[in-house]
């Protein structure tokens, strides 16, 4: 099954300043999601930003939000993204279905979040090499019970290439860009 550029949306979910020191490989994720976010741009995808209580976490790490631009954040208390009602209505406000995540930590936040998308009538897809926990296990078994929820899995460059679908466009070769 392809996934259609007109229908996806994509969540950075928690990518915040006094947590992501303490994830594994927080560098190299650092640089995916900044790749990803800009090659959502390419693609004119709606992006949704959230933060996980901002006093005790803090914002947005800057390379992602400067990647970002002018951007909303949805403040959130619950784990899952869609616990929060102003997200959801962010969320349904695109007219997507397909919804591509990023962010932290995968075994939490993003595995709720994924988890009830899906039972929402929504079509998770997470982006593997754009998530992370402190643990690597913890990633690793939140990964596999997505996907025995039936949750479609795929790295970031594979999926803007995807929904690029065509090379020789303004649009591949700015994505081309990107991931070199």
């Amino acid at each position: 099954m392809r996934i259609p550029k007109n229908d996806v949306a994509a969540v950075v979910v928690d990518v915040q300043e006094r947590l992501f020191p303490f994830i594994h490989a927080y560098e190299q994720l650092e640089a995916t999601i900044v790749k990803f976010v800009k090659g959502l741009q390419v693609l004119d995808a709606p992006t949704i930003v959230t933060q996980q209580y901002t006093k005790g976490l803090g914002p947005t790490i800057p390379a992602v939000a400067e990647a970002l631009g002018e951007h909303q954040v949805y403040e959130k208390m619950t784990f899952s993204c869609c616990g929060d009602p102003a997200f959801m209505e962010a969320l349904k406000a695109t007219g997507k279905f397909t919804i591509l995540l990023v962010g932290i930590e995968c075994h939490i936040c993003v595995l709720q979040t994924a988890l009830d998308l899906l039972e929402n009538g929504f079509k998770p897809v997470l982006v593997a090499d754009g998530t992370s926990s402190r643990k690597p296990a913890d990633k690793e078994i939140a990964m596999e019970r997505m996907r025995e929820e039936g949750i479609i899995i795929t790295t970031y460059e594979s999926i803007l290439f995807e929904l690029c679908r065509v090379a020789g466009t303004d649009q591949f070769k700015a994505i081309s860009r990107l991931v070199k």
